[in-house]
């Protein structure tokens, strides 16, 4: 394979002689396999020259995929720029995550709006095709390409490509999931090192440690979820929250009252806080992997403790992920659609 970095920045591409050595444009890479199958990582500003190169070097009519990680401006902002649209023939399919509320034609459509751009997306001449991935292995383009959800307030996909006997992985924007990264007595494996499973999954998923496939297609909305909390105020900003991306929530006062209610309602995903009185989310937490029926039932903590004590005690008692208070709306939607996603 042959990997080429178009853009490398952030935010907003910056030109000029302070970014001379590696570029002044938005996140955008191109790979290319001894197949000719080629492969885009993102669509910020480097689209442009990127796509300038492919109309004057590459066998007409020009077929590629664009794997945007996610849609944020600096992601997307060089897709009208991408010349190949603008070609009779042409074969462009943009991928992206699944779940993010409104699809990847819209998003794309929203920034080329006749306000902002004078050509609407539907005035493009190529042909283009919209597919949006969830978490797992997908074939595309004769290569095996692997996603794994991002830590990010917005969806976010992380890629492995596998071809020509070789992987690239494309990671960017992954924020870590707690502020204490590293155990203070270190494992034998570096991986192991770390505090957080979701920090843990990234590190292998960079080291080629196979992951087994997951299809969040259908959990991300219309989903049973129980949200524990002993202050009302943080239950009805969950409830709101997660109301309007189309769950169904319900809603527990204390340890007891969720443990009956999961009994009864058979909730698809519980947000748990962990300092409640008299029974906390870690006793309700062991109540539940200790039953079969609730042994696999994700659970998505919610709380103020993000010290490597509680994290690791949570963890070891089968917590699917934690999410730190004060929290956004935007956080805490993306992480109950990935929890969601690696359900069993």
């Amino acid at each position: 394979m042959r990997v080429r970095f178009w853009g490398t920045r952030g935010s907003i591409a910056t030109p000029g002689p302070g970014t001379v050595r590696f570029g002044g444009n938005t996140a955008c890479v191109g790979v290319t396999t001894s197949g000719g199958a080629c492969f885009i990582f993102d669509c910020g500003t480097g689209a442009r020259p990127f796509g300038a190169e492919l109309m004057a070097h590459t066998p007409k009519p020009i077929s590629a995929t664009i794997l945007l990680s996610h849609t944020h401006w600096d992601h997307i902002q060089g897709f009208p720029f991408f010349a190949p649209l603008f070609v009779p023939g042409n074969q462009i399919t943009v991928c992206g995550p699944e779940g993010s509320g409104h699809s990847l034609r819209e998003v794309l459509s929203g920034q080329m709006d006749f306000t902002y751009f004078p050509v609407e997306i539907g005035q493009l001449p190529a042909t283009i095709t919209f597919r949006e991935l969830g978490e797992g292995t997908h074939e595309i383009g004769g290569a095996r390409i692997v996603a794994q959800y991002l830590h990010h307030p917005a969806m976010t996909l992380g890629y492995r490509i596998e071809a020509d006997g070789a992987a690239v992985v494309y990671l960017c924007d992954h924020e870590p999931f707690s502020e204490t990264l590293w155990h203070g007595n270190p494992a034998p494996s570096h991986a192991e090192s770390i505090v957080h499973e979701g920090d843990r999954r990234h590190a292998r998923f960079m080291a080629g440690t196979p992951l087994a496939p997951h299809s969040g297609r259908d959990a991300l909305c219309g989903s049973h979820i129980l949200v524990v909390d002993d202050d009302p105020d943080i239950r009805t900003l969950v409830n709101k929250a997660l109301s309007q991306d189309g769950h169904i929530v319900i809603e527990a006062s204390g340890g007891q009252e969720a443990l009956a209610l999961i009994d009864a309602q058979a909730p698809d995903l519980l947000v748990l806080d962990l300092l409640m009185p008299k029974q906390g989310g870690l006793e309700v937490l062991k109540v539940l992997r200790s039953r079969p029926a609730t042994a696999a039932l994700p659970v998505l903590v919610l709380t103020a403790l993000d010290d490597e004590v509680n994290t690791s005690a949570g963890f070891d008692l089968g917590a699917t992920d934690y999410l730190t208070k004060p929290f956004s709306i935007p956080q805490l939607a993306a992480r109950v659609r990935v929890c969601l996603s690696r359900r069993g």
